[in-house]
């Protein structure tokens, strides 16, 4: 029979009556002739609390216990949702991750596939059961212990499946039904889209948009698996939601297809750097050794000598996420300590947010950056750091003008119409 992968998150399972809707969704795609592979996740705030009490219990925990603990939360969900699939005679079965087995590295809290084998699963359709319910988030690594992928694991759990399985489609039901040209929340005018590319869904993902968990987009776009983003709250058929897939599925695309942002962003800049060959690995290794992800990167030369000598000098301006301000900090204090790199001062503006417009009809449009600076500018917005790739085009702009940019960039490239 033709296969689905249906994954439900925590908010579409956060009780016991919204596991049954859940298992109607699945039900009826039974009905129709599919079996069905459910990924699910742990019920909304139980990951949190489990998190929570790992902490509690021990601060500096081993991080093998800590997958032990955290994965249970969508062990508990699996049952039910075969449980409830059983009630309505539907023939199911729970797996937690080490049945598949679903094979992964050892990298506790953070750990990728590897490999999903199809034999057990394979054999238990065979036998008649319809629906397997899969414990997403997790596996099992060479060593034998439970690994957790790292939050939105599930999703690429799903993506996996999908892939090993060669799924007709993968459905991703959220609490949202579909994705739209912008956060709604900021403008009443954002659209849901029918369809998106994968290229653009990676860019959207991985610049701010919460929807799809990065991961999970790359993995689908390098096996061709076609997602479809839906609400679990919503009456949905197959027309339902945003369709997530390959760029030649898309017959007419605008030039821009979102806007996205990222509120909490921060700018550093390192002054009067000495300029050398070798200089940008001496300063962004030790950041990434340190886990900092640095995004937008701007080298500039500078009027200033490096302490009174002749040799030629450079500010190295770069982005990163709020929260690990500290960490890039301490690095290049250690590196400067350790005699690597040498600067003058570290500036640090932690009231920073990114807003990006992304669409792959900008392949063969000139005028984007063009229409995008101008209308920032129109709002008296300025701009702090630019970066681009083929299909998009990101700007640092101070938080409180945040909206306000998102909304008129929004307006400029008429989000709000289709086609």
């Amino acid at each position: 029979m033709p296969l689905l992968v249906m994954k439900f998150g925590g908010t579409s399972v956060a009780d016991l009556e919204r596991i049954r809707n859940a298992a109607t969704k699945v039900r009826a795609e039974v009905a129709r002739g599919y079996d069905v592979i459910v990924i699910v996740s742990a019920m909304s705030g139980k990951t949190n609390e489990l998190v929570g009490w790992v902490n509690e219990t021990s601060p500096l925990y081993d991080a093998r216990e800590y997958d032990a603990v955290v994965s249970s939360g969508e062990h508990v969900t699996a049952g039910l949702m075969a449980l409830t699939l059983q009630e309505m005679d539907v023939p199911a079965r729970s797996w937690q991750g080490w049945q598949v087995p679903i094979q992964t590295t050892s990298q506790h809290g953070a750990a990728r596939f590897v490999d999903i084998p199809r034999a057990n699963l394979d054999a238990k359709f065979s036998e008649g059961f319809r629906v397997a319910v899969i414990a997403g988030f997790q596996g099992v690594s060479p060593e034998g212990r439970i690994t957790t992928l790292g939050r939105g694991g599930s999703d690429t759990t799903a993506v996996a499946f999908a892939a090993a399985f060669d799924a007709e489609r993968c459905d991703i039901y959220t609490d949202v039904d579909g994705i739209y040209t912008t956060d709604p929340r900021i403008t009443s005018k954002a659209r849901k889209l029918d369809k998106i590319s994968f290229e653009e869904m990676l860019e959207l993902a991985s610049l701010g948009a919460k929807v799809l968990q990065t991961r999970s987009v790359e993995l689908a776009m390098r096996y061709k698996v076609r997602l479809r983003v839906l609400s679990s709250f919503d009456e949905t058929d197959e027309t339902s939601g945003t369709l997530v897939c390959d760029e030649d599925e898309i017959m007419e695309s605008k030039v821009v297809s979102g806007v996205a942002y990222s509120r909490e962003e921060a700018k550093l800049t390192l002054v009067t750097v000495e300029d050398r060959p070798g200089i940008a690995a001496a300063i962004f290794g030790p950041l990434a050794e340190s886990g900092v992800n640095v995004d937008m990167i701007v080298q500039n030369i500078s009027e200033k000598d490096y302490q009174g000598s002749d040799k030629p000098v450079t500010d190295m301006t770069f982005s990163c996420p709020v929260d690990q301000v500290g960490r890039a900090r301490k690095a290049l204090e250690a590196a400067r300590d350790a005699g690597s790199i040498r600067y003058e001062k570290l500036e640090i503006d932690t009231d920073a947010a990114k807003v990006s417009v992304v669409g792959i009809g900008m392949r063969s449009h000139a005028g984007v950056a063009a229409r995008m600076f101008s209308a920032l500018a129109q709002e008296g917005v300025n701009i702090k750091v630019i970066a681009t790739s083929e299909i998009k085009i990101s700007v640092l702009i101070d938080r409180k003008y945040m909206e306000l940019a998102v909304q008129a960039l929004h307006d400029t490239f008429e989000l709000d119409k289709a086609g």
